[in-house]
């Protein structure tokens, strides 16, 4: 059986450096919000080219806390994809807002030419999704929410690295909002989280929203929760973003090496779109007949998954929002159609070679 995804090979290229760190946090014996946190945050902000960035324990955790630090809560709305991880829209309702679904563009992201139709006299942020790795529309959706004066949140969740006009993605908004999941490219060894921003302001708040609301120990100026990145997780991170750029050129190789051994089948195949840069978290392809594409793959050994089956607006914690199957028909025939082929580091060119070689006979025999 091929696995989809093999987190073995990537921590074996780099075990001794892994296990240095994890030493190190250990012998430190300051194991929350310590030295190792703040030199991620330092080393993680220069990377995406922003002044701040806060640690945090997870992706759901940064949204949540950057809608709740830009005072997004009842009565407001929050533009979010309809195309998306339903974590996108949880911080929505975590905050008391209401989620207001934008279809997505040929690149799986929220498209921006339908943006502006969806602004309303309650609309007071723009939550937008880097999906599968490929950076948003930022040129167009940035200068949709400055003339509106609308707040903008990207979540990066999927994206780290990723670029529009060279402009590294979790610099362009209010907020960017990353997950450390140990599957991102940037993957941690258990949950974790980050945001980054270019408001000092806006970084002491969320400072203090992850650490209970406090700056001074027992002191607690705002209602806030634990959300705090702990010191191990922060070495570990430290240690693959020195590796990270490698790792993403890795990536690029396999997803090019896919599109054109892919080209004449009868896949729909990813876009990047012109001025932007995909770090390939996922490799989505569309095809019909995807319950029998998938069981032919999975009988000879190679596993897909769906990225993702049911559109936000179809989940059944969301029935309450009212909406019917047929309100987003493009976020919904993509659920129908997507399938993510495994792509990873480490994945060898004979392992990559024998899922194209399957997916070709399958077409043949089709």
């Amino acid at each position: 059986m091929k696995v989809y995804d093999r987190l073995d090979r990537q921590y074996q290229r780099y075990q001794e450096e892994y296990k240095a760190a994890a030493i190190r946090a250990l012998d430190s014996a300051w194991y929350i919000l310590g030295q190792e946190v703040q030199r991620f945050e330092e080393e993680f902000a220069a990377f995406c080219g922003t002044k701040e960035c806060v640690g945090l324990n997870s992706g759901l955790d940064a949204l949540i806390l950057a809608l709740r630090a830009l005072e997004v809560g009842p009565g407001d709305e929050v533009i979010v994809p309809s195309n998306t991880f339903i974590a996108t829209v949880l911080a929505v309702s975590e905050n008391q807002a209401t989620p207001v679904f934008v279809e997505p563009d040929i690149y799986y992201n929220l498209d921006a030419e339908a943006l502006e139709r969806a602004i309303t006299p309650r609309t007071k942020a723009i939550l937008v999704v880097h999906l599968y790795g490929q950076a948003a529309n930022m040129d167009k959706i940035c200068a949709i929410a400055k003339k509106h004066h609308l707040y903008l949140v990207e979540d990066c969740a999927q994206a780290h690295g990723a670029a529009c006009r060279q402009q590294k993605i979790g610099s362009f908004g209010d907020f960017g909002c990353f997950s450390f999941y140990p599957t991102k490219n940037l993957g941690a060894f258990g949950d974790a989280g980050a945001i980054t921003t270019n408001s000092p302001a806006l970084a002491q708040k969320v400072r203090m929203l992850r650490n209970y609301g406090s700056t001074v120990k027992y002191r607690n100026d705002i209602i806030g929760l634990n959300s705090r990145m702990d010191e191990i997780q922060a070495a570990l991170l430290r240690t693959k973003l020195g590796h990270f750029e490698e790792l993403l050129v890795e990536k690029r190789l396999l997803a090019e090496k896919y599109l054109e051994g892919l080209a004449q089948t009868g896949l729909i195949l990813p876009q990047v779109r012109e001025g932007t840069t995909s770090v390939w978290h996922q490799f989505v392809v569309r095809v019909a007949n995807r319950e029998d594409f998938q069981q032919y793959l999975e009988e000879r050994g190679v596993h897909t998954l769906i990225h993702y089956p049911i559109p936000p607006h179809m989940q059944p914690c969301y029935q309450s929002l009212g909406y019917r199957s047929g309100d987003f028909p493009i976020a919904e025939a993509y659920a129908d159609q997507v399938v993510s082929l495994p792509i990873y580091n480490g994945m060898t060119s004979d392992e990559q070679d024998y899922v194209m070689d399957v997916i070709k006979a399958y077409f043949r025999a089709h």
